[in-house]
């Protein structure tokens, strides 16, 4: 069945951690820290913190600030007071601009490439309020026809309440509506027990096995939604 809808996750698929950023923070405090190190080290912390009873008994603020400690401890730092001192103010940054700036050179011409195939484009966020913000500054918020940002909804992935709202308002149907997110006790349990269709972003390739379709890169979804038909 041909794809109408398509809800893409923001963080991890749209837009990643402004590694430099947390560089250059973790460095006024001590800690030596690439950001080619950290980049590398997420995608393995992410594929920890992912885990079924980690993420039911955890709100995504909590699983923020872990996520940045397991990418530490992946890049072989220890956690101490100079790297608390330094998420602190990046904590900070993030509550008033969002950290996730960074947006991969795929993004852009993927999103053209997308819209050319016909489906409404919408952003389905476990986010801080911050997210329309966020992508007016990075020139995103007009390539999309709705933006849902969990925070101002009250409710986050993956309670299917907030893929039902974003269906409500957007105007999409479950049998024709897919999602796209990186990870899969968030985007892709929450997504079909909303009764979507779900496909996650494994950029390197931790997922093997796992029981949904899965893409390496965001380059590779529109591929994907051709094969559909």
């Amino acid at each position: 069945m041909t794809i109408e809808t398509l809800f893409l996750d923001a963080g991890g698929v749209l837009v990643f951690p402004n590694w430099t950023r947390v560089s250059g923070a973790l460095a006024r405090h001590g800690v030596d820290a690439s950001a080619a190190a950290l980049a590398q080290a997420e995608p393995r912390a992410k594929r920890r913190l992912d885990l079924g009873d980690t993420i039911r008994s955890t709100t995504d603020h909590e699983r923020g600030w872990l996520y940045f400690n397991l990418i530490l401890e992946e890049a072989g730092i220890t956690i101490t007071p100079a790297t608390d001192a330094g998420l602190s103010e990046l904590r900070e940054y993030h509550g008033q601009e969002n950290l996730w700036e960074l947006v991969p050179e795929d993004v852009a011409p993927t999103l053209a490439r997308l819209r050319s195939l016909g489906p409404k484009l919408v952003v389905v966020s476990n986010a801080n309020g911050r997210l329309r913000h966020l992508f007016a500054r990075l020139g995103l918020a007009d390539r999309f026809d709705v933006l849902f940002d969990s925070f101002e909804e009250g409710v986050e992935k993956p309670d299917p309440r907030l893929f039902r709202i974003a269906l409500e308002r957007s105007g999409g149907r479950p049998e024709t509506t897919m999602h796209v997110g990186d990870l899969y006790h968030v985007d892709v349990v929450g997504a079909r027990a909303a009764g979507l269709h779900a496909v996650l972003l494994d950029s390197a390739g931790l997922y093997e096995g796992y029981d949904c379709p899965r893409i390496r890169t965001f380059a590779e979804l529109p591929e994907l939604l051709e094969r559909r038909g």
